[in-house]
């Protein structure tokens, strides 16, 4: 998350609704039926926008290998796996 730093608020109806501020998905480039995860880490909140899938990268390393093949949605809950640790451990840095 280099960058842009901001820090905004928002309120959650009674419903558990709550609004993307504006300036939120500017900044991350959201749009209307975006996929967002949610992940809680104690008492924080994680929210991730799902702007890219698996798919979006086929062929960008070339042919694939022979062999055992994955199903897409296997490659896609190991690649977000990989980036929650990845993420966390930025966390836990701080």
């Amino acid at each position: 998350m280099e960058g842009l730093k901001m820090g905004v608020s928002g309120r959650m109806s009674t419903k558990g609704q709550t609004t993307v501020p504006r300036k939120v998905r500017e900044a991350l480039g959201l749009s209307p039926d975006v996929v967002l995860d949610w992940q809680i880490k104690g008492d924080v909140a994680i929210l991730r926008a799902k702007t890219k899938r698996i798919q979006d990268f086929a062929g960008m390393l070339g042919e694939p290998p022979k062999g055992k093949g994955l199903a897409v949605e296997d490659m896609d809950d190991a690649v977000a796996e990989a980036v929650s640790e990845e993420f966390e451990r930025g966390l836990s840095s701080r």
